[in-house]
């Protein structure tokens, strides 16, 4: 078994030899040759990353920007350090209109990168700002390039085309001079240069500009399309033909020239030609998303026209009106939001009932379906100021429903009720109030109020089958199953067909562990309605309580394929059953199937970003939770959800963002005061972290919490002593293996370990199940040289959890220590678990050097330092390995990396003597 779960990281001899050779081609401008090796290395072995990332620049060089991006975004979710592919990543995306995505996901972020990285990154932003008609955005991006290399003359000629676009022609030129005295020979500049002049309306500077830059670079595409269009302006045919001609050879795919193409076909009566170079730039336009074309009016323009030509209206009216677009939006009416919003097509009711009201600000009845608009899509805080707005126009029992409503989703719980129960008493006829209130109660587990509610409803409504249905709910959340039954039954007695009723006995039976009477009464229930996804839900209830895995993945699968365009529940109970299951990459491909559905549901991003975490993906998980945050407006626990998944994901600053959203929702949240104060004093703030402490002290003075991070400050600030002293606090208040740890942590450093090592083996032997403070003990252990009773207690520990790669690479690296054979199996079962963790990939690769498998070995920690290329531990085991291979150039290189890194680290001193040999 472990040999077959790590054969992917004993990469085939052959793979290997792709590799290379694709190498070799990729650096003679190969790309066709050099992409087809590298996909044969991949069918061998789809997990060398080496592979990804050469493959994924040879299909950006090749013009392949979707499959590019792709082989990037893999690159990354293997474990590639993002300095290696930021830029090309980048690259793919302008080329496809992901302009915006540039600003938005964390893996476009500056920081951490090297100057050279965050140079053309800057440059690329520009690119993006101009697009999206932000001009001092791209000029700021480009001063913020020249203060890390002004004398590049990237950074001066990226200022053409943004001055260009904003008619400063003059600085633009001046723009163009500096980069062309920079890069004399560059044809790049010359074409800058070029198209200054050309703008400036003055022809012939512009020729020979273009002249100059084709002799330089003949095949520079940009310069020989606007000399073409010189040329045909002109009349000098002739010339523009060779130079039509020539584009077709160096870029047959390019629809200007096909379009400048038509125009000397059209000058010259030739209709048929004019005919086939039109449908020419319709097929070349036409699969090229919109997003892309937006930001190119010139494009868009260009398809509109040869879509007309063709007679094509209806596929030229998309194009003309996404052109006219870029001069602002037309209003629309109410009723076509009401189609929309019945498609449902949201965004797009969303877009024409804003542009309404700007010009009909007080219509109520368009603020009210906006508003429900918006709470379709998460936006609660948009659609509790909105209806805030209409109330004061107009204020109708409907409009302090939605407003109540919006108010809940938004996380303002407290009001959002209010303002039902004040509607539902002024008016109990208000139907839709009574039933948010009893759905908010049920949900915070005030079951006393909903039956209330509930009771309400049926006395007015005693023929409502529904409404006795809701009280059976009510009742059997209350614990009263009885009554519940009962409500449940006289739902039934009024309508037989009632399947929630029906439902919701089974579900009775569920708790009360009557598996055999639910599943007969599912299974008559899917014998009237094969498609009830509901009753195929609670049947994988059933199976997962009885153990049967199977069972339950083909329930959930089942009900999840019966699921509505826009209905996710079966989804995320499918995908957290792929997370409880350890079956990540399953969890993925469900993960994304609910994005497509629901690309805006906070609960379906939070699941999203569990998924990519689970599959090794931090930076789109940032990205990931970065949305669901603004869709989670002010509801502090799905917030403190994501900032404990941010906080995961490395991102601190966006889980302060979705904590400040919490405690404004709820000031006196205690998880979110909590995790807070863990946040700032990762910051370096402990001033603030401390107050909050504090707070949480005086609030929840009987919680373990509040002394357990007042301990965390001391800490902070090496006061050993206050910190033992709270920590032992936070113990006596609420005794736990969180408060344990803690106490354990900071009585470490004294005489040597020993009070930690009691206090640990005490609670150990009255709480012997308890994993994290087993590892607790191995880890002191290992840390003391004490590798035989490290050894003792991570075996104890992988006995109770033997999944965990984390403990399996400890236990290995001690085997190591004590020269056990065993050390190899043990770190091949680890990679197995964790088979993208640089770490566990580095320990594997050391241990099979220290065995005499070289080759082995280097394949692994190549692959390691491309994961984790800030570790210098990981660049000395390579180093070493290249050194005793005779490759002392590279061993050189990652040497000198690991040492200039200014982190201390355990083989410093060993890798300083290997320097020594390497000079």
């Amino acid at each position: 078994m472990i040999g077959a779960a790590a054969c992917s990281f004993a990469a085939d001899p052959k793979a290997s030899k792709f590799f290379e050779d694709a190498l070799v081609r990729y650096e003679k401008m190969d790309m066709d040759g050099a992409i087809i090796q590298l996909r044969n290395a991949l069918q061998i072995d789809p997990t060398m990353l080496p592979v990804q990332v050469l493959l994924g620049k040879a299909l950006l060089r090749n013009g392949e920007v979707v499959a590019s991006e792709a082989a990037l975004l893999e690159a990354l979710r293997l474990g590639v350090d993002r300095a290696e592919v930021v830029i090309p990543l980048a690259r793919t995306y302008l080329a496809q209109g992901k302009q915006k995505l540039i600003f938005e996901q964390q893996q476009f972020l500056l920081t951490g990168l090297p100057p050279a990285e965050q140079l053309q990154l800057l440059l690329l932003r520009a690119s993006a700002s101009s697009d999206l008609g932000n001009a001092p955005g791209a000029l700021k991006a480009i001063d913020d390039a020249r203060v890390i290399d002004a004398k590049s003359p990237d950074v001066w000629l990226a200022e053409v085309p943004v001055r260009i676009r904003t008619r400063q022609f003059r600085e633009g030129s001046v723009a163009a001079e500096r980069g062309l005295a920079l890069a004399p020979d560059s044809a790049e500049a010359w074409y800058q240069k070029g198209s200054v002049v050309h703008a400036m309306g003055e022809l012939a500077g512009a020729l020979a500009a273009y002249d100059r830059a084709l002799a330089a670079a003949p095949n520079h595409v940009e310069a020989r399309v606007a000399r073409t269009g010189i040329y045909i302006d002109q009349g000098r045919i002739g010339d523009a033909s060779k130079d039509l001609a020539e584009l077709r050879r160096v870029a047959p795919r390019e629809p200007r020239s096909a379009y400048l193409r038509a125009l000397l076909a059209e000058r010259n009566k030739d209709f048929a030609a004019a005919n086939a170079a039109l449908k020419e730039v319709t097929d070349l336009m036409d699969p090229v998303p919109m997003d892309f074309i937006r930001y190119r009016p010139q494009l868009l323009m260009l398809n509109g026209l040869s879509h007309f030509g063709l007679g094509q209206r209806e596929k030229a009216k998309q194009y003309l009106v996404a052109f006219q677009k870029i001069q602002g939006n037309s209003p629309a009416s109410k009723l076509l939001a009401q189609i929309w919003l019945a498609e449902p097509n949201v965004p797009a009711a969303i877009e024409v009932l804003e542009g309404y009201l700007k010009g009909q600000a007080a219509d109520a009845q368009a603020m009210t379906l906006l508003a429900s608009a918006y709470m379709s899509q998460g936006r609660n805080a948009k659609a509790t100021t909105l209806m805030q707005e209409a109330l004061k126009g107009r204020d109708t029992p409907e409009m302090r429903t939605v407003l109540g409503m919006s108010l809940i989703r938004g996380g303002q719980s407290s009001q959002g009720v209010s303002e039902l129960d004040s509607v539902f008493r002024k008016t109990p006829g208000q139907t839709q109030a009574g039933l948010a209130l009893i759905g908010m109660y049920l949900r915070s587990g005030q079951a006393p109020k909903a039956i209330s509610v509930a009771e309400n409803l049926v006395k007015q409504f005693p023929q409502n089958a529904s409404f006795f249905n809701l009280l059976g709910m009510a009742r059997g959340q209350a614990g009263d199953a009885p009554e519940a039954r009962a409500a449940f039954e006289q739902a039934l007695k009024l309508d037989g067909s009632l399947v929630p009723a029906k439902l919701n006995l089974a579900r009775l039976e569920i708790a009360t562990k009557a598996y055999d009477a639910a599943s007969a009464r599912l299974t008559a229930i899917l014998k009237a309605d094969e498609k009830s996804a509901e009753a195929m839900y609670e049947m994988s209830v059933i199976s997962d309580r009885r153990g049967k895995p199977a069972d339950t993945q083909r329930w959930l699968e089942k009900a999840n394929d019966l699921s509505g365009p826009k209905e996710t529940r079966w989804g995320l109970a499918l995908l957290d059953f792929f997370l409880r299951t350890r079956q990540a990459n399953l969890a993925l491909q469900a993960a994304k199937r609910l994005s497509a559905k629901a690309p805006e549901d906070s609960q379906v991003l939070i699941a999203y970003s569990r998924a990519q975490l689970a599959v090794g993906d931090p930076v789109g998980a940032r990205s990931t939770l970065n949305a669901a945050t603004r869709f989670a407006e002010y509801n502090a626990p799905k917030q403190v959800e994501i900032a404990l998944l941010q906080l995961a994901a490395n991102n601190l600053d966006g889980a302060a963002y979705s904590l400040d959203k919490a405690l404004a929702g709820q000031p006196d949240f205690l998880p979110a005061m909590a995790v807070m104060t863990d946040v700032e004093l990762r910051r370096n703030e402990p001033a603030k972290a401390e107050k909050r402490a504090g707070d949480i002290v005086a609030k929840y003075p009987q919680r373990a919490v509040g002394y357990s991070l007042l301990g965390d400050v001391a800490r902070s600030r090496g006061q050993a002593a206050a910190a033992s002293d709270n920590y032992r606090r936070a113990h006596q208040t609420e005794p736990s293996t969180d408060t344990l740890l803690r106490l354990f942590g900071a009585l470490a450093s004294q005489d040597g370990g020993k009070p930690a090592m009691q206090l640990a083996e005490r609670w150990i032997e009255a709480h012997p199940q308890d994993i994290a403070v087993r590892k607790a003990v191995g880890d002191g252990y290992a840390r003391t040289g004490n590798f035989a009773l490290a050894r003792t207690n991570y075996e104890s520990v992988v006995k109770l959890t033997p999944e965990d790669a984390g403990v399996l690479n400890n236990l290995a690296n001690v085997l190591l220590r004590l020269k056990d054979p065993a050390a190899i199996n043990i770190a091949e079962l680890a990679l197995a678990k964790a088979p993208a963790s640089g770490i566990v990939i580095d320990t594997l690769g050391w241990i099979l050097f220290q065995n005499g498998q070289s080759d082995r070995a280097l394949q692994l920690l190549r692959d390691a330092r491309l994961r984790e290329p800030g570790s210098s531990e990981i660049r000395f085991h390579l180093a070493t390995v290249l050194a005793q291979m005779g490759r002392k150039t590279e061993a050189r290189g990652e040497l000198e990396a690991a040492l200039k890194s200014g982190i201390h680290f355990e083989s410093a001193a060993e890798a300083q003597k290997l320097m020594q040999t390497l000079l």
